[in-house]
Parts: structure tokens; sequence; C-alpha cells
């Protein structure tokens, strides 16, 4: 028996997917990184010869799945499957291989997925499918729909009908067939989301009235039915840009500024000045940034940090109080202190210290390092605020509550005694530090 000459790609598989070798959820990004090279070169190879390349696309995801119970996969392995997939269907595509063996073998793999890599895959086809390779797929589409929905009066087909459903209206979508869409949408009970997506199409096919229409229906059933909305499209967005192109300005204007009024915020802001004329921009942002005092902190920070209202800023925290920003994530709280430590030391001082006392108090080890990176730029900041007794009044306060903590006491006598923390630099530090030194010679 003469054994097959082995492709130079297949053998890149095999050594991108480390066979035997688990990777764990934070090497996931790399080992993908690995695979995606191998997955471009079968790309490449598509152009000239894609009949060789729908099977180098087969193969290797068959070695991914074989692959599955060797990775803890967050996310990006079960995306670059579908990729796969998808390339598999261009290049059976350019192949000029048969579409309905195309379709079926699709619905097959859908249907042996144990892992959900490919739930969504029909969705995802859709996209990259050709004309005559929609109509097949539609088709067999069709046939599991209708299995599942059965009797027509039957607006419930279970957990299988509903996929097929949605499948069957992504399809719809990329035909721009509404007629068609609304049949499948009448078997499975209209939503807020097909509201949006008949609306899309009919502004589509540029037909803005009707798609205005849609999109109205739709907020009234998002009215109804509270728990859908975060489930749709954001309707208000798409009934606001549809109010521009017909003309109707003003109505678009005053939609934006009712939602900032209700959730004012970075997003309300730049869809508030999305509809504002250049010569009231002005006199619109002073208005803004006045409604957006009775916001929730965060979001008034995040969008007085990004308007740069540093001054607003510093007026609102000085009236914050410690446990209301220690209640805060350090996601928004770091750049606010980083935003105002020159101008306004006293207040960054204030966020500093409650940088440092969330992680104290929450007894969070690990990040004891920059708990006292934090404390020590409360310090700088209360010196050069003129604030000194506020410093002693922090240390004594840390000394009484947290003197039992000794990964973090040294560091914190170190800034007391007014030294700075010697802080290990990461591995990742080093090795920019090293690059940096090697790129100078």
């Amino acid at each position: 028996m003469t054994r097959r000459r082995r492709d130079p790609i297949e053998s890149a598989i095999e050594s991108a997917l480390q066979p035997g070798h688990f990777i764990s959820w934070d090497q996931e990004r790399a080992f993908v990184a690995g695979l995606e090279a191998v997955g471009s070169d079968i790309a490449a190879l598509a152009d000239n010869d894609p009949v060789l390349a729908a099977r180098l696309y087969e193969a290797f995801i068959a070695a991914c799945y074989l692959k599955s119970d060797e990775i803890d996969s967050e996310w990006e392995f079960g995306r670059f499957i579908v990729e796969l997939a998808c390339g598999w269907i261009q290049a059976r595509q350019a192949g000029g291989a048969d579409h309905r063996e195309t379709a079926k073998t699709l619905l097959s793999w859908i249907d042996r997925d144990n892992y959900g890599f490919f739930h969504d895959l029909g969705s995802d086809a859709v996209k990259v499918l050709d004309r005559a390779g929609l109509a097949a797929f539609e088709k067999e589409v069709q046939d599991r729909f209708e299995k599942a929905y059965g009797d027509q009066s039957d607006k419930s087909g279970g957990y299988s009908g509903d996929h097929w459903a949605q499948t069957l209206k992504s399809i719809c979508v990329r035909q721009r067939s509404v007629d068609k869409y609304l049949a499948v949408a009448e078997r499975t009970g209209l939503t807020a989301g097909d509201c949006a997506a008949v609306a899309s199409m009919f502004e589509t096919k540029r037909r803005l009235d009707d798609a205005l229409a849609w999109i109205e229906r739709g907020i009234a059933m998002q009215d109804t039915r509270p728990f859908q909305s975060n489930e749709v499209h954001d309707l208000a967005t798409m009934r606001r840009a549809l109010l521009k192109k017909l003309g109707r300005q003003q109505e678009a204007l005053e939609s934006a500024w009712a939602e900032f009024e209700k959730r004012p915020g970075s997003f309300g802001y730049e869809e508030l000045m999305r509809y504002v004329s250049r010569p009231g921009r002005s006199a619109w942002h002073e208005k803004a940034m006045t409604a957006a005092e009775q916001g929730d902190l965060a979001s008034l920070i995040d969008l007085w940090l990004k308007v740069k209202e540093t001054g607003r800023l510093a007026t609102r925290l000085d009236r914050a109080s410690d446990s209301e920003l220690e209640e805060l994530s350090h996601y928004v709280t770091e750049p606010a202190a980083k935003a105002l430590d020159k101008a306004h030391p006293a207040v960054a001082a204030k966020i500093f210290r409650a940088l440092c006392m969330r992680t104290l108090k929450a007894a969070k080890s690990k990040y004891y390092d920059a708990a006292l990176a934090h404390l020590e730029d409360a310090r700088r900041c209360y010196l050069a605020a003129g604030l000194e007794h506020r410093w002693e009044a922090l240390a004594l306060e840390i000394r009484r509550d947290h003197y039992r903590k000794s990964n973090f006491i040294p560091g914190f006598n170190t800034i007391v005694a007014g030294k700075r923390v010697q802080v290990e630099p990461s591995f990742l530090d080093r090795a920019r530090s090293q690059w940096a030194s090697k790129a100078k010679v």
C-alpha cells in the first residue's frame, strides 16, 4: 500500500495545534494567533487550488474539534473555528462544488457540534454564501424550520425551532426580502428585534417612511416588554438617524436630549451632539453639563473626562464622600486621579486615597503593590496641596486598622518615612526595558 504524501500545510496544522499539550485560558490568544497563521496559508492557497484548500479547511476543523478537550477556551478558539468554516464555504464555491452538498454539510456540522462552536454558524455562513449557495442553504434550513413548527398556528417551536427561525431570518436579511422575513416572524411571534431588522431592510431600499414606521412599532413593543430591551438594536438611535435623513432634525434633537436627561453619560452626549448644529454646540454643551450633575457618579466621571471638563469634575469629586469614591471601580477613578493630579492635587489625593483603601478593605493582597503606588501618589498630592494634616490622619488610620496586613505594612512604613517603595518590575516591564535598550545600540 502506497502512503499518501503529506501536504506541508497538514504538518503545519498539526504542529500549530500542539496535540497532547493543554492550553490554559491565558495562553489562548497566542495559541490562536499561531492557528491563524496557518489559516492564512490555506486562504492564500484557495486562489490557485480551491479544491485542495477546501480539503485542508475541513481537516483543520476536524483537528480543532479533536483539540477541544485540551483547551480552556474563552471565546477566541471557537471564533477561529467559525472563520475556518467560512473559509471552507468560500473555497468550495470557488472550486465549483455542489451547493446542496455544501448546505447539507454545514447543517451536519451544526447537528454534531457538542461544544457550541457552531451555534451561530448559520448566521455567519449567510454572509459568505453566494446566491446559489444561499438558495440551497435556505431550502435546507426551511425544511428544519417546518419540522420544528409543524402547525402554522403554533408559535412555539422549542429551542430547535428558535434556532432555525433565527437562521432563516438571517437569510432573509441577506436577501433583503421583507415579505419572507415577515412570513417567518408571523410564525414565531413578532418581536422588537424583528421590527429593527425589517426597518433596516426598508432603509437599505431607501423606503425611509416605511423604515420609520417599523421602528416606531418596535419602540411601542419595547415599552410593553421592558425585559426585551437589551436583546434588540437600539431602536431609539435608529429612529433619530432616520428622522435626520427625513429632514426632521429638530425631532431627532429633542429625542436625543430626552434620552440624555434620563441617562446622562458619554454615549448620550455623543448622540446628542450628533444632532446639534455647529452654531448651537456651545449652548447645548453647557445645558448638557448642567443636566449631567444629576447622573450617577461613575457615568459623570467618564463623561467629564472625555469632554475635558476637569474643573467641574474636581468640584463634584471634592463633594463626594470617601465611601462613595471607594465604591467605584479603579477603572473609573484612576483616570480621574491622573487627570486632576497637577491642577487639583487636593482632589487627586482624595481619589488616590480611595483607590488605596478600596484594596486594603477588600484585603486583596495580590494588589498591594498597586495600593502602595496609590498611597505614594496620595502622599505626594496631599503635600503638594499643603494638606500634611490629612496625610498624617490617613497614615494613622491605616496603621490602626490594617497593621495586621504583613505584605503591605513594610511598604507603608517606607512611604511614611518619605522614601520611595521599590517595586519589583513585572516580567513584561523587564522585557520592554531590555528591548528598548537593544534598539538604542
